[in-house]
């Protein structure tokens, strides 16, 4: 009974490791999976304030590691809950532009290319009721119609904000002025410098032009003194 016990444990320990490892290589599968997925995006600023009347690019671009056929993306207009479709396309596979990109707002215009990985649009004379939330959707036939998406929020306004420079110019100004003053020590240091080296020289000239009139006059071997001939006997 107790050998029988031993192994009836044994084998629980077993599948109990194997029911891990398969975890761990399951979730490490979904990981690699989810890393090649399709990615769409926005840019770094998700919102943008324009004026009333102008034009503006409603930036997208998408991109996946296990490539793209058969893209499908559209642009929609979230009004008041409601999605608006503002144009839609499929992108054949990679680098190709779509066939036909079907626009059904009237101030809109596609302005995105395959090559780059584009899909944005511009949207002209813009108004009050334009402002919202913008969605960028693609879906890819590769990855079984995952759906993907990017918010991109448009602010209206009758006219921009000023952007207050002051603290950048004060900032600018004061490293202006450490970097000039650091300039002028090192200029003043090096001619200080040069001076002082001028003057050692000018110094070392001097000690040997002494010691040799001190050698002449005390007679010393090389002086005039012994320059003179002795007189014969």
């Amino acid at each position: 009974m107790e050998l029988q016990a031993k192994r009836s444990f044994l084998h629980r320990c077993v599948w109990s490791g194997d029911v891990v490892h398969a975890g761990l290589v399951i979730t490490l599968l979904i990981g690699v999976w989810y890393a090649q997925a399709l990615e769409v995006n926005t840019g770094k600023v998700h919102s943008i304030e324009v004026m009333n009347g102008s034009s503006v690019l409603l930036p997208c671009t998408y991109a996946s590691c296990i490539g793209i056929q058969n893209l499908y993306f559209n642009w929609q207009f979230k009004d008041n809950g409601t999605l608006v479709k503002l144009c839609e396309a499929i992108i054949p596979a990679e680098g190709i532009e779509p066939n036909v990109v079907k626009i059904y707002h009237e101030r809109v215009d596609y302005v995105g290319s395959s090559k780059k990985n584009n899909i944005s649009i511009l949207l002209h004379n813009v108004t009050f009721e334009d402002q919202g939330d913008y969605i960028c959707f693609a879906r890819n036939p590769k990855e079984k119609e995952r759906n993907h998406s990017a918010v991109f929020t448009l602010f209206v306004v009758d006219e921009l904000k000023e952007v207050d420079n002051t603290l950048t110019i004060i900032i600018v100004s004061v490293l202006g002025g450490v970097i000039g003053l650091i300039i002028l020590i090192m200029v003043v240091k090096a001619v200080v410098l040069a001076v002082l080296n001028k003057v050692q020289e000018k110094n070392k000239d001097c000690l040997v032009t002494s010691s040799r009139n001190d050698n002449t006059e005390n007679g010393l071997q090389g002086s005039k003194a012994d320059s003179k001939p002795k007189p014969k006997a």
